[in-house]
């Protein structure tokens, strides 16, 4: 490979962005100028989308507006419904089914077209119900294929505690609600990562808001960028079916060449920001639930894995044990993630179509050259 070929684009400046921003060597994550610690701790899901999407914090009254729009836009229509429980019913993957649902809802949508798919406001409404209507066929696809009803949204409820509600049937109590909050604050941004780029790619050849979301669905289901949260929880109920200490598991898992999940990242070179900050939420949540085992699991890895190889974990790593006491199943952490992503990735797109310059890199050829063609009879 060439010095100046950089595979996977890897540190390759494509784009300038106001939306988030990543020193991976000092840990730190911003939003707009905001640090997460701060966005997550103060502001609510909504506040973050309504950030990204506008470039500042809304007031009070711009929030309540905000809010009431985007509740008002959680009903699903009967044709998005149907396609909901046929893909629950044939045990459909959660990621290729919510990539289909998403790519269905723009025949429901009278502003999704491609006339004008750089109209600000025109996207801007569509992705608010994008954002609004993802939770909605996320809980709907998981209740069907369990076997009970969907459960309809309520417009009382925030973002977060709607979905929980949705999925169990059953409000949250304060404390779930305002963790699955933080947990999609957390997630809503992470700057130029493959799924966002995918969205830009999508959008910069003038493609609409539905098809650049749908690109990015498709590219957080590949196992190198979605799904280590779910392999996480997985090696830790590995780890208490195996009955072994945790450094010991790994240990072992390490020697037969296995991957341990939820460790080290493209762009931190120290512990994600995130991680802790989700880390901190599994903790509390295994005091309240009087079972610390999955935290107590996850330190102990974590401490192993930095003294042994110098890996700190990534947000994934904490969000696995997180979720798991929540009772959300392990298979739809995923989803859940394009669910919070759906934001940051409509933001990129707002933000490509400003200043929309087709993206078209080139590859070096290095196939063969000057070949003589013969006819197939001939050969």
């Amino acid at each position: 490979m060439s010095d100046d070929l950089k595979r996977g684009l890897e540190g390759v400046l494509v784009a300038e962005s106001e939306l988030s921003h990543i020193d991976g060597d000092a840990g730190k994550l911003i939003y707009r100028g905001y640090p997460i610690e701060d966005l997550a701790r103060d502001a609510s899901y909504e506040e973050v989308v309504y950030l990204l999407w506008h470039g500042e914090l809304p007031t009070q009254e711009e929030l309540d507006s905000f809010e009431e729009t985007m509740a008002a836009e959680r009903e699903l229509a009967d044709g998005v419904h149907e396609t909901v429980r046929e893909l629950a019913e044939t045990d459909e993957n959660p990621m290729a089914a919510l990539r289909t649902i998403v790519s269905n809802l723009s025949a429901y949508d009278e502003e999704a077209d491609f006339e004008d798919v750089t109209d600000r406001q025109k996207n801007i409404n569509q992705g608010r119900r994008i954002t609004a209507k993802i939770p909605t066929a996320l809980a709907a696809f998981q209740r069907i294929r369990q076997g009970d009803d969907p459960v309809a949204p309520r417009e009382d409820l925030s973002h977060a505690a709607n979905f929980l509600y949705m999925l169990n049937d059953e409000e949250p109590d304060d404390v779930l609600a305002e963790t699955f909050d933080m947990a999609l604050v957390l997630h809503a941004d992470h700057g130029l990562n493959a799924s966002t780029f995918s969205a830009m790619v999508t959008s910069s050849t003038l493609s609409d808001l539905h098809s650049a979301v749908t690109s990015a669905i498709g590219t957080l289901a590949g196992s190198l960028h979605g799904g280590a949260n779910q392999n996480v929880m997985k090696m830790l109920k590995e780890v208490e079916a195996a009955d072994m200490e945790p450094t010991e598991w790994v240990v072992n898992a390490l020697d037969e060449g296995r991957r341990v999940p939820g460790f080290g990242h493209r762009v931190y070179n120290v512990k994600d920001p995130r991680a802790k900050i989700l880390g901190e939420k599994s903790e509390e949540l295994g005091e309240a639930a009087g079972d610390m085992k999955w935290y107590d699991m996850s330190v102990a890895i974590e401490e192993y894995i930095g003294e042994e190889k110098g890996l700190a974990p990534n947000v994934d790593f904490y969000s696995a044990s997180t979720y798991y006491q929540m009772g959300i199943p392990i298979d739809i952490y995923t989803p859940i993630f394009a669910m919070s992503r759906a934001g940051g990735w409509i933001a990129h797109v707002l933000e490509q179509y400003e200043d929309n310059r087709l993206i078209r890199p080139r590859a070096r050829y290095v196939g063969a050259k000057d070949q003589t063609f013969v006819p197939v009879d001939e050969r």
